[in-house]
């Protein structure tokens, strides 16, 4: 038996051993949180398996077996080819060898349980940037609750459709229980002289007993239960890592071109990834639904249109509509449509004859959506992915403060969409965006003989949502809508002037506020580029100034020097040393001082709430190759703004005049090669 590692663990909380089955359920569903090589694994059949010969498969203990997901109701369904597959490969596993770690190996005694608990899951590697894919590999993983060890038997395919445990590749994860809060997890490995790997789906030896193993003994006493679902827990891992590969792909060159200011990067491949999640949810209610014909769709406050351009390309009719238009929607085409039209909650804007409305960041509208979705038809659903957090009437104000803000907020959307009268269901888009949570309403809870019932319920719930005084000069919220009862809008008609019913009549929130068609830039860069150098200059002497000093040491030419880095001072520290006008302008703008100073990224770092003067020797090339459209535009930057340091630091700047990626004086000043194409473009 090769030991491949152990790491102690101690348990101060009572965690294990359920916090112990907790990690290796994660590395069982999820294991590309620890093998970044991995997109997922699918978990395909999973129940009971007798130790001994013979007997079928049962379905799996809820407590430790019972998978989550389109995975997981699969893999119950599967117990019976389980069975059949275990039968086949665990007369492969003859005891004599006597190198096998239990369950491979039989065992007597009172006590012992006479089934284990067993997943069959398939690893999906990542794609590769060069060469084929690895393929797909299947691993049963054997659970022995009593034992505390879980064993992953790799499986290979062979001509006839049989598989054949990948010996070589046999390894268990154990837990051991050494005396009251100490535990340990251990790795080991049957044959490790023998192991083969490939750095995808096989890593190394070293990797399981470092990377994997900590990884396990960490989760294993954390007690820290999530608040959100499991990434992609409505749809298949399998056929998303598919899908998604192809479409990045396919649309990858958008990077290359993207005219907007935002991160192309971000922005391309999360609306990649939101537009596979749609495809594959798509494709799953046409199954259920008996249909062929593909999805329409309005996506409302579109941005970039981007989402709608990927969507309208794979063959779904739909259009966006945003209250701005944006630089690259020139770049789609006809094929892609796209409408500047600012959106009113209200009887002017549903969509009867579309499936779908999407909602993704939609700011304002985001909890209008369901009512829109409800309002239009009884066969629309809806897709949201909130991101700033909006009510009704304006910015949505916290109500628990047990909840994170986050979920509080995802909570009120929820609820949104249950009296709209939707079944409601949450997942986690695997998207780069801490706000990657969707809400789906595609079921209603009701038949369509009670719509006007549910519309009733609607408008009575969005009058809740305001205060008492709103509610008394907004009880307009829904009238006239030709949904409602014929009670309720002459109640609500019989208080306005006649001036204003038909007004009201169209909107269902006069006071809703949509966001402004030209956009506000408020991040600190429209204000005056006096104003911020004095602020620059001021920050810079406070931070010089204090004391005790940092002198670090700088060899210039063969002579040593000291440099002042300064001292580092909390941002509320530093504000205090600015005058009122000065904050008071800065709070105007989004982030405030915060902002200006990150903006000002040659003369300072800001660290964890804490600012410091920028020591430009210390700064390291990025671990990751740059984009070439990226390194093309730094070299076109290369000594056009002159050096701050070189002017305003007491010592000049810490890096000679070769080194430095600014101008040390006029006479070294290049024009911008940037300016120079934005002035053609003109």
């Amino acid at each position: 038996m090769g030991l491949v590692g152990t790491a102690a663990v101690r348990d101060g909380g009572a965690a294990l051993p359920h916090g112990f089955w907790a990690a290796v359920r994660v590395w069982l569903e999820k294991p590309q949180v620890a093998n970044r090589r991995l997109c997922g694994a699918a978990v395909e059949a999973e129940g009971t398996v007798p130790l001994g010969e013979g007997g079928e498969a049962s379905p799996p203990l809820a407590a430790v077996c019972g998978g989550g997901g389109q995975e997981g109701r699969a893999a119950s369904a599967g117990a019976a080819e389980l069975g059949r597959l275990w039968r086949e490969v665990r007369g492969q596993l003859p005891a004599g060898q006597g190198r096998l770690p239990p369950p491979l190996t039989p065992w007597g005694g009172p006590g012992r349980r006479s089934e284990l608990c067993a997943v069959l899951r398939t690893l999906l590697p990542r794609r590769r940037p060069v060469g084929p894919p690895a393929p797909p590999t299947k691993e049963l993983a054997v659970q022995d609750l009593y034992n505390g060890t879980v064993t992953f038997l790799p499986l290979e395919e062979n001509s006839e459709g049989k598989y054949h445990i990948k010996k070589c590749n046999v390894y268990q994860i154990q837990l051991t229980h050494i005396k009251d809060e100490e535990w340990s997890v251990s790795i080991v490995a049957p044959f490790p002289e023998d192991w083969f790997s490939d750095g995808i789906v096989y890593p190394k030896l070293a990797w399981l007993g470092n990377e994997l193993l900590s990884k396990l003994a960490k989760w294993s006493v954390e007690q820290k239960p999530s608040e959100f679902k499991s990434t992609l827990s409505l749809i298949s891992v399998a056929k998303y890592s598919k899908v998604y590969q192809d479409l990045k792909d396919k649309y990858k060159e958008i990077v290359k071109v993207w005219p907007e200011v935002t991160d192309p990067e971000k922005f391309v491949y999360e609306d990649v990834a939101i537009a596979t999640y749609l495809l594959i949810l798509w494709e799953e209610e046409r199954k259920e639904k008996g249909l062929t014909k593909k999805q329409s769709f309005v996506d409302l406050g579109c941005g970039n249109g981007l989402l709608v351009h990927i969507l309208n390309n794979e063959g779904y009719s739909g259009r966006g509509i945003d209250v701005r238009r944006r630089k690259i929607w020139d770049m789609y085409g006809p094929e892609t449509h796209l409408e500047e039209s600012t959106i009113m909650p209200g009887d002017s804007h549903l969509f009867p004859d579309t499936d779908w409305l999407i909602g993704n960041h939609s700011d304002e509208l985001t909890p209008w959506i369901p009512v829109i979705a409800a309002r239009s038809s009884y066969s629309c659903c809806y897709f949201v992915l909130p991101c700033c957090f909006f009510d009704f009437h304006g910015k949505y104000s916290r109500r628990q403060s047990k909840k994170t803000q986050y979920r509080e907020y995802l909570d009120f959307v929820a609820q949104v969409g249950f009296v709209c009268g939707f079944h409601v269901e949450e997942d986690c888009l695997r998207i780069p965006s801490t706000k990657r949570v969707c809400l789906i309403g595609k079921n209603r809870t009701y038949p369509p003989i009670e719509c006007a019932l549910i519309d009733k319920q609607i408008t009575q719930y969005i009058n809740n949502r305001q205060t008492c005084a709103v509610v008394t000069c907004d009880r307009r919220v829904g009238f006239n809508h030709k949904d409602h009862s014929d009670g309720v809008c002459k109640e609500a008609g019989s208080e306005l002037p006649e001036n204003e019913t038909n007004a009201a009549g169209t909107i269902w929130m006069p006071g809703f506020q949509p966001r402004e068609k030209v956009e506000q830039i408020r991040n600190c860069a429209s204000l005056p580029r006096d104003f911020v150098d004095d602020v620059v200059l001021n920050v810079a002497n406070l931070l010089l100034n204090a004391t005790p000093q940092k002198s670090c040491s700088n060899m210039h030419g063969g002579n040593m020097n000291t440099w002042n880095q300064g001292e580092s001072l909390s941002l509320k520290e530093v504000a205090e040393h600015l005058n009122k006008e000065t904050l008071k302008r800065l709070k105007s703008e989004y982030g405030g001082l915060q902002t200006l100073l990150k903006n000002n990224y040659q003369v300072f770092e800001v660290l964890n709430g804490r600012v410091h003067i920028r020591d430009w020797r210390k700064e390291k090339p990025s671990r990751k190759t740059k984009p070439e459209v990226k390194q093309h535009l730094s070299a076109e930057a290369f000594k056009t703004r002159l050096c701050w340091f070189f002017i305003h630091h007491p010592d000049g700047c810490s890096l000679p005049s070769e080194s430095c990626p600014y101008a040390h004086g006029t006479e070294e000043l290049r024009q911008s090669q940037i300016i120079k194409k934005k002035k053609h473009i003109q």
